[in-house]
């Protein structure tokens, strides 16, 4: 029989993208204030990946990845996401974004985003947010699953991952 024990702490994560480095930088600010510096962050890359952003939130986007230095548990993914969304309405204008902030979390294990659309890879977390198992750790690497977007599929953002994981791992043997 199984055991119930608690979760082991995990990396948060997060994808911010928007029309401007500043807007970023601005989000990166907050989100620090919020959850603790962060000890990862990315150099900011062209988001061309798709153009379903662009009625929303125009041409020519711009994003960053960021991890935080401090760990959270992962059950706090559901609060981390509605604070995100609120973010993202102080820089809305009317009702179109102006900055789109993915949240999610590193573990051993996987890289679980979170998001309000449910889908048949999304189990149901709690009000209005889903889990989206976006990357699994397996053969040591990151791998892709059918749904994985193509942007975290890609073979940089998959190394990036492999990096802060491999830092999060030292974070947990330091707990020990």
């Amino acid at each position: 029989m199984s055991r119930p024990h608690p979760a082991e702490p995990v990396k948060l994560v997060f994808s911010i993208f928007a029309s401007t480095g500043e807007k970023i930088n601005a989000t990166i600010s907050i989100l620090a204030d919020r959850y603790g510096n962060p000890d990862y962050v990315s150099d900011e890359v062209a988001f061309d990946y798709t153009d379903y952003y662009s009625p929303e939130m125009g041409e020519n986007l711009v994003r960053r990845f960021l991890s935080m230095e401090k760990l959270i548990n992962p059950e706090m993914l559901p609060d981390v996401k509605l604070v995100t969304n609120d973010i993202e309405d102080k820089f809305a204008s009317g009702k179109k974004r102006s900055v789109n902030i993915d949240p999610g979390y590193l573990s051993k294990a996987h890289l679980i985003l979170a998001t309000g659309k449910g889908y048949s890879h999304r189990p149901y977390l709690r009000d209005g947010i889903f889990a989206d198992l976006t990357l699994i750790y397996q053969n040591k690497k990151f791998c892709t699953l059918p749904w994985t977007y193509p942007d975290y599929a890609d073979e940089k953002q998959l190394l990036m991952f492999d990096k802060i994981r491999a830092r999060y791992l030292l974070q947990l043997k330091e707990m020990d």
